[in-house]
Formats: structure tokens, C-alpha cells, sequence
């Protein structure tokens, strides 16, 4: 069995990739894949924390398309990611993973909010951590919470499981000629404006130097592969 190249890693999985073939709401199929891969993360002693997205339920500002306030659109959006953030763990908790939910928005009733030192101290002891809300505030996306609590966990990398198995050149979709990269620079990627992250997580990842690997979730085993060093999708580093 291969062995992982990672100790610590931070998984963002985009509310889109939840919702599978569906595209919006949830696909409990896919979810069911997404946390047997988890298990076999942690089985194999690496701590795993995950934030979720929220695009399948609601985009924020997108979604509001300007007849709402940015920041209110910004805080159902926040609540979106809670949503598929305790989907996740339920599911999780179906599969015996030991998982706990922290959110940057307090809301006890549901979920803890989130403490550094405790969710470290849930990573040690062998838990799935899930973050949700985002980073708690309005203008900020989930891939910037992303690299953002990678940072504060000491992650080793981050995980980006989305809809596109790399970063390319242009929009493989719209430009046939459009060419995947195996490995860029943070540099390259806010040079040429390519869709990775937002320039925030971007830049945040470089500053705080954390590789950043994204891949196509729709093969749930791309993460078992990523975290062995196989080479999938496309590395962003220094």
C-alpha cells in the first residue's frame, strides 16, 4: 500500500462537486464516496480537516445577482456551506469516521465554533474536522477560508477538490487549444488571471507558503492519490 506524503492536509470540496451530477442540492452518492475516502485518510494516520462550499445551495453575491446587500447575500451563503457541512458529517458519522463541525459563525446549538487549539486537538486524536461558515465574514470566499485554516492547522497542503481536473491556460470548455499545467507558480497563476482560486486564497497560500493541489473530484480516489504523490491534476507551489 502506498504510503501517504502528507501528515496534515486541508480537503476544500466546492458545494458544485457535492451535488454531483445533480448540480444543485446534495448527491448522497457522491457524498458516501467523498467520506469512505476520508476513512481511508484517516486509517492511514493522516489528519484530515475539510472545508465545504456552498454554491450548490447559494452563491452569495452571484446568486442575489445586485437586488441584495452584498454582505447579507454573503452570510446566507455562509449558511449554505453549514448545511452541506453538517451533510457531510452525518454522513460520516454513518460510517463510524469520528468527525466534529466548527464554525466560524457561532451557532452552539448545531456545531462548535471554532477554536484553533481545539480543532488541532481533534486532528491529533484521530477526528475529521469539518469548518463551516466560511471565514465568518462577507467578501471573502470559501477558498480563501480554505487557505486560511490550512494556515492556522499547520496544514501541509491543500487539497482542492473541484469540478476541473487541473489549472489550465484558458477555459478548457470554451478553448479547445487550451493547455493543462502539471505544477505552476503562485506568480503565474495571479499573472495570468487563471481560475484556480480568487486572488485573496492565492495569494494568502503564497505568503504563508502552502502548496495548493487541484484536482477532479469526480474520481472521489483522486484525493487517496494526491495525498501518495501520484501525479493528479495540478500543483500550485512556489
Amino acid at each position: 500500500m502506498a504510503k501517504p506524503v502528507y501528515k496534515r492536509v486541508l480537503l476544500k470540496i466546492s458545494g458544485e462537486a457535492l451535488a454531483g451530477d445533480k448540480h444543485t442540492g446534495l448527491d448522497f452518492e457522491m457524498i458516501g464516496s467523498v467520506c469512505d475516502v476520508i476513512k481511508e485518510c484517516l486509517d492511514m494516520g493522516v489528519q484530515v480537516g475539510l472545508v465545504v462550499g456552498g454554491g450548490n445551495f447559494w452563491r452569495g453575491a452571484k446568486n442575489s445577482g445586485g437586488a441584495m446587500e452584498r454582505t447579507r447575500a454573503d452570510h446566507m451563503g455562509m449558511l449554505a456551506t453549514v448545511m452541506n457541512a453538517l451533510a457531510v458529517a452525518d454522513v460520516c458519522e454513518q460510517k463510524g469516521i469520528p468527525v466534529r463541525v466548527q464554525t466560524a459563525i457561532e451557532m452552539r446549538a448545531i456545531a462548535e465554533p471554532y477554536i484553533r487549539s481545539r480543532a488541532i486537538r481533534h486532528l491529533e486524536k484521530g477526528r475529521a474536522v469539518i469548518f463551516g461558515a466560511g471565514t465568518g465574514n462577507p467578501y471573502f470566499s470559501t477558498d480563501t477560508a480554505a487557505v486560511l485554516r490550512a494556515a492556522e492547522i499547520n496544514a501541509d497542503v491543500i487539497l482542492l477538490a473541484k469540478n476541473v481536473d487541473g489549472v489550465y491556460s484558458a477555459d478548457p470548455a470554451k478553448d479547445p487549444n487550451a493547455v493543462k499545467y502539471d505544477v505552476i507558480t503562485y506568480d503565474d497563476v495571479l499573472a495570468q488571471h487563471l481560475a484556480v482560486m480568487d486572488s485573496t486564497a492565492t495569494s494568502l497560500s503564497m505568503d504563508n507558503h502552502i502548496p495548493v493541489l487541484l484536482f477532479a473530484l469526480k474520481d472521489p480516489r483522486n484525493i487517496i492519490r494526491a495525498l501518495c504523490g501520484e501525479n493528479v491534476g495540478t500543483i500550485v507551489r512556489e
